[in-house]
């Protein structure tokens, strides 16, 4: 009878013990919808001059900061004329966020803006522990996708709307609007952001302006983010457009094979901000 009860006692303990191991979490895999053509080389936007400039006068400043700037400045300038996010916030942000571009998620996920993987995302997946453990981030092919999905985080949600109003050189608005808006949760993240503008002087490159862009660059043939579901264009695409529910400016741009500043320049359209049923021009005339 001692026998007995000693066995059930150890089977039991092995029962939970099973039922314990079932508990670990399991991330199910997904289906990959988003593919990355590979980004042309963009144009000078005075980067090395820039950094050669803070070198000779700026004593102290990081070796690895003036890295990035080289790398990625002129993809901050081409943002901010098509999405109208300052270069100098953007800069500063991938500088912080990333560790210029040196934090794991940044080296080894191209994520060099902390974007979560949000409902609807359809491309790769990393988890990583954040505000909670093990939190799913957006993974990029290209570094040049991850700029492009942070123009487009911030465009496209009502919560950052107010920022598009601010001046383009008015990048301690932005930042301190960007905390209000609850982009971070630190406190500090504005007085971070305004002193990595400062200390690098970014603000010089929200002065590039379009024209200066123009050398060079081929916007219309840039394509970052690419929806294997898309539609195949044709060149007999009409000149107008109806906007239809789930619609951004940066969808129909894609539909029709142009850019999202093209668009807004034909529309004459200051926002990002289109509605339902209104009238697009998609082609020039």
């Amino acid at each position: 009878m001692r026998n007995s009860v000693v066995l059930m006692v150890l089977m039991t303990m092995l029962l939970s013990a099973c039922g314990s191991s079932s508990r670990v979490s399991v991330h199910k895999k997904h289906k990959v919808t988003i593919v990355e053509p590979k980004p042309i080389k963009l144009p000078s936007v005075g980067q090395y001059k820039h950094v050669r400039s803070l070198e000779r006068k700026e004593k102290g400043l990081n070796k690895h900061t003036f890295s990035y700037i080289k790398k990625y400045a002129p993809l901050a300038v081409l943002e901010m004329h098509e999405y109208k996010i300052p270069a100098s916030i953007t800069l500063a942000q991938g500088i912080l966020e990333s560790g210029n571009g040196r934090s794991q998620l940044a080296s080894k996920s191209n994520n060099h803006f902390g974007i979560k993987c949000h409902k609807g995302w359809k491309g790769q997946r990393v988890y990583h522990d954040d505000d909670a453990k093990g939190e799913c981030f957006r993974k990029y092919t290209y570094v040049a996708t991850s700029y492009k999905d942070h123009s487009k985080f911030l465009s496209t949600r009502r919560r950052y709307a107010g920022l598009f109003k601010l001046r383009k050189t008015d990048y301690k608005g932005w930042a301190r609007g960007l905390k209000k808006a609850g982009y971070a949760t630190d406190r500090k993240y504005p007085k971070k952001l305004i002193k990595i503008i400062e200390d690098y002087k970014l603000y010089e490159f929200d002065k590039f302006s379009k024209k200066d862009l123009k050398r060079g660059k081929k916007e219309a043939k840039r394509v970052v983010i690419k929806n294997t579901t898309t539609e195949t264009k044709t060149a007999t695409s009409p000149k107008d457009y109806t906007v239809k529910k789930g619609d951004t400016l940066y969808s129909i741009a894609k539909k029709f094979n142009t850019t999202v500043t093209l668009l807004k320049e034909i529309n004459k359209l200051e926002t990002n901000i289109i509605s339902i049923g209104q009238k697009i021009i998609v082609k020039s005339p």
